[in-house]
Parts: structure tokens; C-alpha cells; sequence
């Protein structure tokens, strides 16, 4: 039986793409996002997975819809 599951290395590398691509760094935008930078390196390493609000918190610091980042995110599956 499949059972589906959410990469967290994709979900890292689509988070640091949006971060690159508004040029913040991972210090800036943990500080606009409310979260520890360490906590924001390890989603990008694909070490952890956000839960549904960090992430809501991390697409909001970046000025970016969740459907915009989770429409590359599953693209990128």
C-alpha cells in the first residue's frame, strides 16, 4: 500500500527559494517570521518540517501567499 508523504528536503529548498529569491537572509527572515534561526535552518536542511503555522508565519514574513509556495512545492514533487 502507498502512503504519501511530504519530503521535508522539498519543503526546505522551496522555502529557501522564496527567501533567496526576495534576497533575506535566513537571520531576517526568522526574526519577521517569529521563529529561531536555528529552527529555520534545520526546515531549510530538510532536517524538520514546519508545522501548518510556521509555515503560514514564514510565507507571511516573506510576502508571499501559502498556495504561491505550495503550488512550487508540489510542483517540485
Amino acid at each position: 500500500m502507498y502512503i504519501p508523504t511530504l519530503s521535508a528536503q522539498k519543503v526546505g529548498e522551496t522555502i529557501s527559494y522564496y527567501r533567496k529569491k526576495k534576497g533575506m537572509s535566513q537571520e531576517v527572515l526568522s526574526g519577521l517570521a517569529d521563529i529561531g534561526r536555528s529552527h529555520l535552518s534545520a526546515i531549510e536542511r530538510g532536517e524538520r518540517k514546519p508545522t501548518l503555522e510556521t509555515f503560514y508565519r514564514i510565507c507571511v514574513a516573506m510576502d508571499e501567499k501559502m498556495s504561491t509556495v505550495v503550488k512550487r512545492l508540489e510542483e517540485s514533487l
